[in-house]
């Protein structure tokens, strides 16, 4: 419907696990949502501005599964982080096409986290790529970056799922897609895994509220699966796909009684 609310999809950090998000987009593609913004957090903010940039999901699903981490990880000597994040930089302005926000095919914020202010920095314009190795910076694993005078790290410190930032976006029906939830977290192996899953459960703690804000949400059960082990790629866009797909029902009802959706697309899907 033209006139219709216009949905949003707000994608969550999570490392590794953020993989996820591929197989969601790819479920609401063969049913044919349109989505009229995205929001990201850390990998929500890779994964969904290489997506608003027009690329195709099958393009992400290969990239995801075949990139290996040698080509994005520049390790240096810690001293704000480990990794340097210009290879990764480079990659993101690669597959963003060095576009700027202005330029994307589905309207995109990118959140990101002062660092000296406390502050949530929401990014709607500008080159993509500064706001998303912004976003991706998880604090002391990434040395951090800087935008007009700001030193910014992973959006997710602040805003894991960035709700809002969709609604900003002029989105009336937002879809975030949780990452981040665990029972139980991985075994801890090294000082990586002993900062990125500090993290995850400050995340937890600081979201367990605002997940309220959502008109619908999506966890893909991803167990015992590390934010920081590459390995596991295909099962966790397996596993967004799954999540979603068994949501699918629910989602259509609730989308044509608000009117997002017509009756003839939900028939057709």
């Amino acid at each position: 419907m033209k006139n219709g609310p216009k949905i949003g999809i707000a994608l969550g950090s999570g490392g590794a696990r953020g993989f996820a998000h591929i197989g969601v987009l790819e479920v609401l593609e063969e049913h044919n949502i349109p989505i009229s913004g995205v929001s990201g957090s850390s990998m929500g903010a890779l994964l969904g501005a290489i997506y608003a940039t027009g690329a195709p999901i099958t393009m992400m699903e290969r990239l995801a599964m075949n990139l290996p981490i040698s080509q994005w990880v520049d390790f240096t000597m810690p001293r704000m982080g480990f990794v340097l994040g210009q290879r990764v930089h480079h990659m993101v302005r690669l597959l963003t096409k060095e576009r700027t926000f202005a330029e994307t095919v589905i309207p995109l914020a990118i959140v990101a986290t002062d660092l000296e202010l406390g502050e949530r920095v929401v990014f709607k314009s500008g080159p993509i790529h500064e706001a998303v190795r912004a976003s991706i910076a998880i604090p002391g694993i990434f040395v951090p970056h800087r935008i007009d005078g700001r030193m910014l790290v992973d959006g997710g410190v602040i805003d894991r799922v960035p709700i809002s930032a969709a609604r900003d976006l002029g989105c009336d029906f937002v879809v975030a897609v949780d990452v981040g939830l665990f029972d139980r977290l991985p075994p801890v192996k090294n000082v990586i895994d002993v900062i990125v899953q500090s993290i995850d459960i400050m995340e937890r703690e600081v979201f367990r509220n605002r997940i309220l804000d959502a008109d619908f949400v999506v966890r893909p059960k991803l167990d015992l699966m590390s934010s920081t082990s590459f390995t596991g790629i295909d099962r966790a866009i397996e596993a967004g796909r799954e999540a979603m797909q068994a949501l699918i029902p629910d989602l259509l009802a609730l989308l044509t009684k608000k009117g997002a959706l017509s009756r003839e697309s939900d028939d057709a899907s």
